[in-house]
């Protein structure tokens, strides 16, 4: 015996004695029941309670798949109307007369069909008024634009559908995110009908769409791509950014210039369907004017209506909100830049960088238009004017979620 061994207390002792009883039912049984080829030693022993999975409960911070997954939304919304703004430009829109959701999807396919869709085409004013001259081919290109534009609609709603499935059968989706998850597929849902309404405008009495209806949909698109972004944008771990000061300042400044991006989308949808960027072409004067004459602007009664159907008027509120959002989202910068760190400075950096971009492009689509540029030039310049545009919209939706959690020190 160790004579520098310790006598061991009798809990201790207890405890041995469970545990060596423990070992030796286990050695007996496996001499009764010895195992056979193939017979797995589970079977041998009876654990009190199967292990339970560990999986971490959904919060905003670790939902980086759903985040991904609403990316992924915003880029296919970006890309149906980029090729909306393709098919309005190429004068496309009209060119599928009737609205079928489902079976839509299949274009038509034979020599009878293409002739079928053509015939119908030929029965609306557009036809009759500005291509009375077209061919069967040409009818084929400006069905292809409208065709890929409903189709990437489609695809939309596809891709959010499939999507908000997939996480909420397996419980993927944080608290309190389904309901705008939901809100962002009714609103979806509703734009496909906004497309058709617009649709209808043009099929009778007129040879394009109303512009009403037209910054309607632009506007739903618009709602759809920010709030996907805005949700997206407050799933994941917050990188580093502080305010100092100001923060109510900041993020009401960052809220208005959002605001009035929206609002410049609706009056830039405006100017599209009254091709009110085809006059006045000239910068920054307009008819050798800062502020056009009364008469001009205000030619229609009552005087609201100056600012639906006036291209005068709403090219002259276009430029105005232009130079609001500029002045605006300099202000803004130099506030950050006093009184931020991290991304949030950085990101007032980026949205007025995509300001200044974007107003140097609109005046470039408006000087632009003559001998040399008209056509094909002219519409990916128009093309790149809208593109940004929702890249101003992008970045300023971010930067105000960003302002909204950044954290004051």
């Amino acid at each position: 015996m160790n004579p520098c061994a310790e006598k061991a207390p009798a809990g201790a002792r207890g405890n041995m004695d469970k545990r060596a009883a423990l070992e030796l039912s286990v050695f007996s049984a496996s001499f009764a029941h010895p195992l056979s080829l193939g017979e797995p030693m589970e079977d041998l022993i009876t654990f009190p309670h199967a292990t339970p999975i560990v999986s971490a409960r959904p919060t905003h911070e670790n939902a980086l798949a759903v985040r991904n997954w609403l990316w992924a939304v915003a880029a296919l919304v970006f890309l149906m109307v980029f090729v909306g703004g393709a098919t309005r430009l190429t004068e496309s829109g009209l060119s599928i007369t009737q609205w079928k959701p489902v079976t839509g999807v299949i274009p038509p396919l034979t020599q009878k069909e293409w002739l079928e869709a053509f015939e119908e085409y030929k029965k609306i004013p557009q036809y009759k008024e500005l291509f009375p001259d077209m061919n069967l081919a040409g009818f084929q290109v400006i069905y292809a634009w409208e065709w890929v534009h409903r189709l990437l609609g489609r695809l939309v709603g596809l891709v959010f559908a499939g999507g908000f499935a997939w996480f909420w059968i397996r419980k993927q989706i944080p608290a309190r995110l389904t309901p705008k998850l939901l809100a962002i597929f009714g609103l979806g849902a509703l734009q496909g009908f906004i497309g058709w309404w617009m649709v209808s405008s043009g099929l009778s009495g007129r040879v394009e769409v109303a512009q009403e209806r037209l910054a309607i949909h632009l506007l739903m698109a618009a709602l759809i791509f920010s709030l996907s972004l805005w949700v997206a944008g407050g799933l994941g771990k917050r990188g580093f950014s502080h305010v100092e000061r100001g923060r109510a300042r900041l993020r009401v400044t960052s809220v208005l210039i959002l605001g009035l991006v929206f609002v410049q989308l609706g009056a830039g949808a405006l100017v599209a369907g009254l091709r009110a960027g085809l006059v006045d072409n000239t910068w920054p004067l307009m008819d050798g004017a800062l502020v056009p004459p009364g008469d001009v602007l205000w030619n229609l009664s009552p005087w609201w209506v100056n600012f639906l159907d006036n291209p005068i008027a709403v090219q002259f509120t276009h430029r105005m909100i232009a130079y609001g959002i500029f002045a605006l989202a300099l202000v803004h910068l130099v506030d950050a830049a006093l009184n931020t760190t991290g991304k949030v400075r950085r990101g007032a950096f980026i949205v007025f960088g995509h300001v200044a971009m974007q107003i140097m492009l609109g005046v470039a689509t408006l000087l632009l238009v003559g001998e040399g540029w008209m056509g094909t030039p002219h519409i990916l310049l128009a093309l790149a004017h809208q593109a940004v545009a929702f890249g101003v919209l992008a970045v300023a939706t971010l930067h105000a979620r960003r302002l909204a959690q950044a954290p004051v020190i």
